[in-house]
């Protein structure tokens, strides 16, 4: 098609170029002709009537010379005579007619006649003589010669019009020329466009018809091919096209007939609070979108509690045995169900509580499933599996959140239980203790002496653990005291005047900077957490170590940072480090001593307060944390 386009284009426009090209080349020869021959032609007449007016010069000097012998008559006829044979030349020269030629023969003799006879005689005789004897005969010569020059004139004349003539036809014939070659390429036009229409347009006219219904939803719309082999093969693409988009479009209504289905199920799972009747609504669900006999289903969200389905109700069950195989086949595998006409079915996982299941639909006019009705089936299976797993482990959650909540309150009540029937006898232990160390304690050997100081010790150890755990007990159970401006700053004081002395002790220089800070919350509560700061820090830094704490506002926020340089908590022990009963593996190591209650009290009473606690560590480098707690306005 594209070398028939092209030939027929080339010679569309050779023959519009031959047209132009031969109108303007032989218009203008001819043109151009026409004008020589009718310049030449002019000169033609020109010159003949110039032979006659050199000649009449000539015959008027030489009758003035006769009449009166001044030889300066003779002048004009010198020159006439000259002057007249060249225009004899200048006719003959500008034309090429026979009959102008002969003419102008007999006007040249007759003009050499008149001289010879008439006029060279009396040059001759060089004298007037007005009774020359061929004044007559010259007179007559003279006409002769006007006869025969209005003859040539006559003959130059009828040149002339046979040449116009002749130029009209020469017209004509190029005018006929142009008309029969501009015909041409109007026929050649219209061949090349009725061509077109019918190879090109009408097959092109087609594919838009095409595409238009196409467009409008008819995927099943194709078109003929036609038209040249290009043609064909565009028409072939485009139908190509068509059917490869009408099957991803029903690929896309069956991805979301499934998607639909899949979603209509699981909603009926989740919105079902009986698995009886969620089963039985996913039954009918399925049935209705299939188009199916029966829907067949067993499963179970409880060990104790099995269900089955039959859709539509009534439906008789179908034999387990022809469901064994089904039933121990993987989870989510899709498998005809042998000895019943038209079933197919689809396993459901199970576990160690749970056993398997099965989704099992029959249509009795249906020999074959197709690959999508499998695909659907399968994807149907995936959704209940994956509900019943979720249900499943909700009821596990649920049961285990019961049994925690259970321990819980059991732990409670031991922890309150210990602490109570502790701290009874603890102060006993420790009042008995004290008396023996504050009374006369001489009579009692070092060996006794330092027992008594071991009680004392491991018995305040013991006092300030069930502290803690109260503490903590008390936190947990939110029991906190009435919410009342505080100034962390002499917080800050106080707790630093309890811990100066252990500082000192130890060698550690303790230094902080404050400024007045305003919170609401419970001052005893807030001096307990920043004491459990200050002391771990002094606990963890050796001597010559460094202690500093800082108060201060940060935008709206109270910020209190507690640093030290002491041994640093590992990175593995970070995420666990305000957990109750954690201690980090290097304090352990060094056998620093410690319940792991302190910081789990810290985060504790700043959750209480709405803050956060922080820490930033590196090891054998020091220790660095923050706690932050709403800012309130000074009190008035």
């Amino acid at each position: 098609m594209r070398r028939r386009a092209n030939a027929a284009f080339i010679t569309l426009m050779t023959l519009f170029v031959a047209v132009v090209v031969t109108q303007f080349v032989v218009g203008d020869r001819l043109r151009v002709q026409q004008a020589k021959r009718t310049a030449r032609l002019e000169q033609a007449r020109d010159a003949n009537v110039a032979v006659l007016q050199h000649l009449t010069d000539a015959e008027t000097g030489v009758r003035g010379f006769q009449l009166t012998g001044v030889r300066d008559f003779l002048s004009p006829y010198d020159q006439g005579r000259a002057a007249a044979f060249t225009a004899f030349d200048a006719v003959a020269a500008a034309s090429s007619d026979p009959e102008v030629r002969r003419l102008l023969a007999q006007e040249r003799t007759a003009a050499s006649q008149w001289f010879y006879a008439y006029a060279t005689p009396i040059v001759i005789a060089g004298r007037a003589d007005p009774a020359f004897s061929q004044t007559k005969r010259g007179k007559e010569l003279f006409d002769q010669l006007r006869v025969v020059n209005a003859a040539v004139d006559a003959a130059i004349r009828h040149e002339q019009e046979e040449y116009a003539a002749a130029a009209r036809r020469d017209s004509a014939l190029a005018q006929l020329l142009f008309a029969t070659l501009g015909a041409t390429v109007l026929v050649v036009a219209l061949v090349v466009g009725a061509w077109g229409r019918r190879f090109l347009l009408a097959p092109l006219e087609h594919i838009r018809e095409t595409l238009d219904r196409l467009a409008g939803g008819e995927l099943s719309a194709r078109a003929v091919p036609a038209g040249p082999g290009e043609m064909r093969a565009v028409i072939g693409t485009l139908n190509r096209l068509a059917a490869e988009t009408e099957r991803l479009h029903a690929a896309d209504e069956a991805r979301i007939r499934r998607t639909e289905l899949r979603e209509a199920v699981a909603g009926a799972l989740r919105d079902s609070r009986e698995a009886a009747l969620g089963a039985a609504r996913v039954a009918e669900l399925i049935g209705v979108a299939l188009g199916v006999d029966a829907v067949h289903g067993r499963s179970s969200v409880r060990a104790t509690d099995i269900v089955e389905v039959h859709w539509p109700p009534g439906t008789p069950p179908l034999p387990l045995s022809a469901l064994t195989d089904v039933i121990t086949d993987e989870p989510g595998t899709v498998t005809s169900v042998p000895r019943v006409d038209g079933a197919l079915a689809v396993s459901l996982g199970g576990d160690a509580e749970h056993p398997p299941g099965f989704l099992c639909v029959v249509h009795r006019d249906r020999t074959q499933w197709s690959a999508e009705d499998r695909r659907l089936l399968a994807t149907i299976g995936r959704e209940i599996d994956h509900s019943l797993r979720q249900h499943r482990l909700r009821d596990r959650q649920a049961r285990l959140i019961t049994e925690l909540r259970v321990l819980d309150e059991r732990k409670d009540d031991f922890v309150a239980t210990v602490t109570h029937e502790l701290r009874t006898p603890l102060s006993s232990i420790l009042g008995y203790a004290e008396m023996l160390t504050e009374g006369d304690a001489g009579g009692l050997d070092p060996m006794h002496q330092r027992g008594l100081a071991a009680i004392l010790r491991n018995a305040h150890r013991l006092h300030d653990t069930i502290s803690d755990l109260l503490v903590l007990d008390s936190s947990q159970r939110a029991t906190t005291g009435l919410a009342v401006p505080v100034d962390l700053a002499a917080v800050a004081a106080a707790v630093h005047a309890e811990v100066a002395p252990t500082a000192g002790a130890r060698g550690i220089a303790l230094s902080g900077d404050t400024e007045a800070v305003w919170v609401d919350g419970d001052a005893r509560r807030l001096e307990r957490a920043l004491q459990n700061l200050l002391d771990n820090a002094v606990k963890f830094t050796g001597t010559g170590g460094h202690v500093d704490y800082r108060v201060q506002a940060v935008d709206s926020r109270a910020v209190v940072t507690v640093s030290d340089t002491g041994i640093g908590i590992p990175d593995g022990d970070l995420p666990g480090l305000f957990t109750p009963f954690h201690r980090a593996a290097n304090a352990m190591d060094r056998a620093v001593q410690g319940s792991g209650l302190g910081l789990a009290i810290v985060r504790s009473i700043v959750t209480e307060h709405g803050g956060t606690v922080t820490v930033e560590s590196k090891l054998d480098q020091g220790s660095t944390f923050t706690v932050t707690l709403p800012l309130r306005p000074p009190p008035n």
